[in-house]
């Protein structure tokens, strides 16, 4: 008989952590599950492990591959699924003995395609939030639900603390050779989903490396989320036009904080100029409908349009800024 929930791993060059992941992943309160181990090409230890533990335990099933990145990975992680849900885990990540209990039975219970828990965040071995809050729960039907994924106050783009119906995934593939790909994706299958539910249960434990790219220094590779979001635009105001003034504000928020963490990590002029353009593309595509949007303060706007007409006085403004902070004039 087949597993009602398949959960995916990719694995790449995570020897240090992986045994925690699969072994949190085994020990949950859910029993009819499989746990698909996508063994990215890596080029440690991280392939021998996931072999070991398909030789210990009959839900376990390995997939060793060439390396193709994350989406790769996960893409065929879907292909080979199983189950009725997908759930997805980080090889360097853990997570807590019920959650996928509790993301299942809410599925269930209130007929939705998609549940949703918080995640937890865990630096140097120390859970920094937990589960003392009172219990929420919000039902959320279709157009909802999308709100709520831009809104970003109960949940973002995350895949990892959510279960979905396969039928979530109809027509849809991870974009390959990019990072961002939570981004890239998530409001696809939420746009597939007639029904989602949140709890505020802390079921997921995002754990904090200091080498892994979304947590170093501003590089290239993250100017791919402005490839998604212009994917994103495009498709919210063809489908969802109702909704495209609050993604609008989601895109704006995201862009000025890109464009701190440019001017505030990125050490070379030319880099930071080069990284500054391409966010510029983007924004002077979008302009007219940032500049008219009313739920978006002056200080946005003016930061855009900053961006947009003068790239140079703001990297000035920036360094003065910096100079005065730290009381040096």
């Amino acid at each position: 008989m087949n597993p009602i929930i398949s959960i995916i791993v990719p694995v790449y060059n995570v020897e240090p952590y992986l045994k925690g992941c699969i072994d949190s992943i085994l020990a949950q309160s859910f029993s009819s599950f499989e746990v698909i181990l996508v063994n990215d090409g890596s080029d440690d230890k991280s392939g021998v492990i996931c072999d070991e533990y398909q030789r210990k335990d009959a839900r376990v099933r390995v997939i060793h591959k060439e390396y193709g990145g994350v989406s790769s990975a996960r893409n065929v992680g879907v292909s080979s699924a199983r189950g009725q849900y997908i759930g997805f885990v980080d090889g360097d990540d853990r997570i807590e003995r019920d959650m996928y209990t509790i993301l299942y039975e809410l599925c269930v219970e209130t007929n939705s395609d998609i549940s949703i828990c918080k995640l937890g965040r865990e630096i140097d071995g120390k859970l920094i939030n937990n589960n003392s809050e009172r219990i929420f729960i919000k039902e959320m039907e279709h157009i909802e639900g999308l709100k709520e994924l831009f809104k970003g106050e109960l949940f973002r783009f995350s895949l990892c603390n959510k279960l979905f119906k396969k039928s979530c995934f109809h027509q849809i593939q991870f974009p390959m050779g990019r990072i961002h790909e939570d981004l890239a994706t998530t409001y696809k299958l939420f746009a597939n989903a007639d029904k989602t539910i949140f709890a505020n249960y802390i079921g997921y434990i995002y754990i904090k490396r200091e080498n892994s790219i979304l947590t170093s220094k501003f590089s290239s590779e993250r100017l791919d989320a402005f490839l998604a979001w212009d994917e994103i635009l495009t498709f919210m105001k063809e489908k969802y036009k109702q909704l495209y003034r609050g993604v609008m504000f989601c895109f704006v928020y995201w862009s000025v904080d890109n464009v701190y963490y440019i001017l505030g990590q990125v050490k070379t002029k030319e880099d930071r100029m080069e990284y500054l353009y391409t966010v510029k593309a983007y924004i002077s595509k979008y302009f007219n409908d940032i500049i008219n949007n009313k739920k978006l303060s002056f200080k946005y706007k003016y930061t855009i349009t900053l961006l947009r007409y003068n790239t140079r006085l703001l990297l000035l403004s920036n360094k003065i800024k910096s100079i005065v902070s730290f009381g040096k004039i």
